[in-house]
């Protein structure tokens, strides 16, 4: 007799199942991770980038590269990897590096940052929400322009060259705000 293992629906499933399903070519699966992860990637791209015409190639790109690439995803539980969605995230960073990258190599101007808000953005509150304690009123208190080279560089991992790329500005601006924002959170903490 043969044993057939029963698999959860994609609906049931986290994205770090959806990612494996993805990996042995399972449509429905993609189709649940881009369900649940596109609304969110795109608010985050959108954050970093005004063109919404940039923003929506990097998504396509993201996606496809998830698609074909999936069984490269070596997950949390492995003790190396991170979360599917990290990972999503480092995949769609990347491509609007790439994305910036092309544009300046057109010796086309990128469009004006999207002004920032006055209210925090929700990305915002969630990162001081997460932080916490000491560290997340040390981050609060941080000039935006520097709060933003810490997120670009340390939650999302960008070296100093993608983070100049994706912010718009000098490598060497890059350093500086590190530099500062490292000197303002440990006096803050101290």
């Amino acid at each position: 007799m043969r044993r057939v293992r029963a698999v959860a629906p994609p609906q049931e499933q986290d994205e770090e199942q959806l990612l494996r399903r993805v990996a042995r070519g399972d449509r429905v699966a993609f189709e649940e991770l881009y369900r649940r992860t596109s609304p969110w990637l795109a608010v985050r791209l959108r954050r970093r980038c005004a063109d919404e015409q940039m923003v929506a190639e990097v998504m396509q790109e993201t996606y496809l590269a998830v698609w074909r690439a999936a069984g490269s995803f070596t997950g949390s539980g492995s003790g190396t990897g991170g979360s599917a969605v990290g990972w999503l995230w480092t995949i769609a960073a990347r491509r609007l590096v790439d994305a910036f990258r092309r544009r300046a190599h057109h010796a086309e101007p990128p469009p004006a940052a999207a002004p920032h808000p006055v209210a925090p953005a929700a990305e915002e509150e969630a990162l001081l929400a997460t932080v916490g304690g000491d560290v997340g009123d040390a981050l609060g208190r941080l000039a935006p322009e520097l709060r933003d080279v810490l997120r670009a560089m340390v939650l999302d991992g960008l070296s100093v060259r993608e983070t100049a790329v994706v912010l718009g500005l000098p490598e060497g601006t890059v350093k500086t705000r590190a530099r500062r924002a490292r000197i303002a959170m440990r006096e803050a903490l101290a």
